[in-house]
């Protein structure tokens, strides 16, 4: 099974690793942090030119990468039929 993170951009879903909510990186100084180390690394591909709703986290040809997506995390949790248990 495929995960569609927006435009033609598909990952298996076994090699997601997190679907995280873009909005709320405004609130931790070290996730700010964490994307813009990985996005120096050459680690972050972003979708398209408009502002992130969410960012995946997966694993592609054995190494991290991490989506910038203008589909909320959601969305993607829906697309992706996880379940949250509290």
């Amino acid at each position: 099974m495929f995960l569609h993170l927006g435009e033609n951009i598909v990952v298996p879903l076994k090699d997601v690793i997190g679907i995280f909510d873009y909005e709320s990186t405004v609130y931790s100084n070290d996730t700010i942090q964490f994307l813009r180390m990985a996005e120096e690394d050459g680690f972050v591909e972003r979708i398209n030119n408009e502002r992130p709703k969410s960012f995946i986290i997966a694993e592609v040809d054995n190494m991290s990468k991490i989506f910038l997506s203008p589909i909320s995390s959601s969305t993607l949790s829906k697309r992706s039929e996880i379940t949250y248990h509290k």
